[in-house]
């Protein structure tokens, strides 16, 4: 048992001492139009990796692969011209449907409250106690 402690032990410092050891860090400077240009090309892959735009680009008879092979090959200005295109583009959901459908959870929310004898917000409900 001694002898498993000690292997134990030795294990431990070994492994700590070369956690603690320090590693070698590479770094390079990054021009501002590059850090930009990159953030850009991000935003514009992300927006096409969405499974809504995935979806609609596939019902275009677009295959996935070519998006990401034309993205990879847009220039720096081509994808900054993108990225404004997509900020200008509406939004595309029904905002009317989404306040619609947030009110009708609320009154669950306010009713199911009211039937616990919680809150007292509808007059015609009676609490179950």
């Amino acid at each position: 048992m001694i002898q498993f402690r000690r292997l134990v032990a030795s294990a431990l410092i070994v492994s700590t001492a070369s956690f603690s050891l320090p590693m070698p860090a590479y770094a390079g400077m990054v021009s501002t139009g590059t850090a930009l240009a990159a953030a850009e090309r991000d935003r514009v892959a992300s927006v096409l990796s969405r499974a809504d735009v995935r979806a609609q680009l596939e019902a275009f008879g677009v295959n996935p692969t070519e998006v990401k092979a034309r993205l990879a090959a847009l220039t720096d200005d081509e994808a900054a011209q993108l990225a404004r295109q997509i900020d200008s583009l509406p939004a595309g959901a029904d905002g009317g449907a989404t306040l619609l459908g947030i009110a009708i959870i609320v009154v669950a929310v306010l009713i199911i409250t009211d039937l616990l004898g919680v809150t007292h917000i509808f007059p015609f409900i009676k609490p179950i106690r």
